[in-house]
């Protein structure tokens, strides 16, 4: 094994370009630099000074002896790749785990979701409850065995986990097991919840969960990600409006007769230009970004119906909200100059991530406890994928980041709706290449190997350290919910999916059927449940 490396060990500015080189990424690497020249920028990067906590040897032994259940899980979602909405292998890959490791499942099709459930341990009368957010669904065009090159995976190219959600999974599931474990050893008094948290990658099922009130008695959510680095810190990702704008006219002959006609594809034009014109006008955190998705089908008929699929991401949901109103009208003008109907669906939506500066220092302190470590084999896989995609061959990071600063990233992540509404720790640890991009097929190839199982299980390490210490830590408890309560500044969180949307759109047809009877899964408790 190779030896880890601390920050310190490395040239700062160096390690922040590698380490950086990824889409989304000079940001965060530019308040950390600014953070590294001011010599302390984060009063809780104080805490990478203070002894490790005393769960992290309980925690790594406890961990390793639900190893083998951890691996499973990630190795198995990792050979059984599904596209959002579609993670039925997947989900059940996690139900079974857990069922056999004790855990009650109390929810299966949660929020009207199929492929999401709930599941729960306590121990004791009362005590707090912590909160685990595995996420299982994949993305298409990224199926890649693994191996240090272009090679298409169990299941051909179509589908793979280009996002690392089997190692995602795992590590959160398995914290919760080895948790378990531990509040066992000792008597602790708690309650654990593992959330099924489908279609991360389109319509997160967490923002349907958090309007339905699942999370509202949680002490503490705790999850992770895949990432060229390993680090926590106070990242905030955007929030985000999803949206179909389409317009509505009539067909005629384009040569014979279109006087007759009202183009559906000239109303969706004139809202795309008018979006263009609007640009000179937003904040520079705004990004607005759209595709077509309806245009017509033959050029010599006036096409009835055009539409445009477009995201709206800001610094928070307030911006999100006054921009998509001015998208309404946008979409009403255009349909005024052209004379045809316009329908403005405003189908999802997430807010913002709130980090957590209190529950970011205990999951440094973690970090610092256990280190990264990679053998040269790893180091040499790693570096093959950087040769085969053109890049500096740099390899793996070795090395625990600093506290990263406040900073905001045009990413968004349905995690910021749970943060909305109970403190939340995200943290990343390094399992693909340096300078290699999520959604990219080395991430697949890294997460079917060693470089994916390490991953996985220092996760699950630094969780349930994490966890343990909120369950027996009265302070830490409080000091989570009181940095909490500064940034949530008072605000009262709303959902941002309409009324009337009461699932996802797009689930399969399949899975929304029960037992043959063409009764739609209504996601009703398995038996009586009360959240506070």
């Amino acid at each position: 094994m190779a030896e880890s490396t601390s920050f310190a060990d490395m040239a700062r500015r160096d390690f922040l370009k590698t380490s950086f080189a990824v889409s989304g990424g000079a940001a965060i690497a530019t308040g950390l630099m600014a953070a590294v020249d001011a010599k302390a920028a984060v009063a809780a990067t104080s805490q990478a000074d203070l002894p490790p906590p005393s769960s992290v040897e309980p925690a790594a032994r406890a961990v390793d002896a639900v190893r083998d259940a951890i691996l499973r899980i990630s190795r198995e979602v990792w050979e059984n790749a599904e596209l959002s909405l579609e993670e039925d292998i997947s989900s059940k890959i996690h139900l079974r785990e857990l069922e056999a490791a004790g855990f009650t499942i109390v929810s299966r099709g949660t929020s009207n979701i199929p492929t999401a459930f709930i599941a729960e341990w306590s121990q004791g009368s009362g005590g707090p409850k912590i909160g685990f957010l595995p996420e299982y669904d994949a993305l298409p065009g990224l199926g890649n065995a693994a191996e240090p090159r272009q090679t298409p995976g169990p299941a051909g190219v179509d589908v793979g986990h280009g996002c690392g959600h089997n190692m995602l999974g795992a590590g959160c599931t398995g914290a919760a097991f080895a948790l378990k474990k531990m509040m066992q050893e000792n008597g602790t008094a708690g309650t654990l919840r593992v959330y099924g948290c489908a279609a991360e990658e389109t319509q997160g099922a967490k923002v349907f969960m958090v309007r339905d009130g699942y999370f509202n008695d949680l002490d503490a959510a705790l999850a992770w990600h895949p990432a060229p680095i390993t680090a926590t810190g106070l990242l905030r990702t955007a929030a985000v409006n999803m949206a179909r704008v389409r317009f509505t006219g009539r067909t005629a002959h384009a040569g014979v007769a279109p006087w007759e006609g009202r183009s559906g594809l000239k109303g969706a034009e004139m809202f795309a230009v008018g979006v263009q014109f609007m640009r000179e006008h937003i904040e520079p955190t705004s990004r607005v970004h759209y595709i077509y998705t309806q245009g017509g089908i033959a050029a010599n008929v006036v096409p009835e119906v055009g539409e445009i699929l477009i995201m709206i991401r800001d610094s928070d949901r307030e911006r999100v909200t006054a921009i998509t109103s001015w998208l309404r009208e946008i979409a009403d003008g255009a349909a005024l100059a052209t004379q045809t109907k316009a329908e403005f669906d405003l189908f999802f939506g997430m807010h913002d991530l709130i980090p957590n500066e209190t529950l970011a220092g205990q999951v440094l302190r973690h970090m610092n406890a256990i280190g990264v470590d990679w053998t040269e084999d790893e180091q040499a896989f790693a570096r093959g994928c950087q040769k085969e995609m053109g890049h500096a061959e740099l390899g793996l990071s070795p090395a625990i980041a600093p506290m990263i600063p406040e900073t905001t990233t045009g990413g968004a992540t349905d995690v910021g709706d749970v943060s909305f509404v109970t403190p939340t720790a995200l943290f990343a640890w390094a399992c693909m290449p340096l300078g290699v991009g999520l959604h990219m097929w080395p991430l697949t190839a890294c997460g079917g190997m060693s470089i994916g199982d390490k991953a996985a299980l220092a996760s699950a390490r630094v969780m349930a350290g994490v966890g343990y210490d909120l369950l027996v830590d009265p302070e830490l408890r409080a000091g989570a919910r009181a940095d909490f309560d500064r940034r949530l500044k008072g605000r009262t969180y709303v959902s941002p999916l309409p009324p009337e949307r009461k699932r996802p759109d797009g689930i399969p047809a399949h899975l929304l059927l029960r037992d043959g009877t063409g009764e739609l899964v209504d996601g009703a408790y398995l038996q009586p449940y009360s959240y506070e």
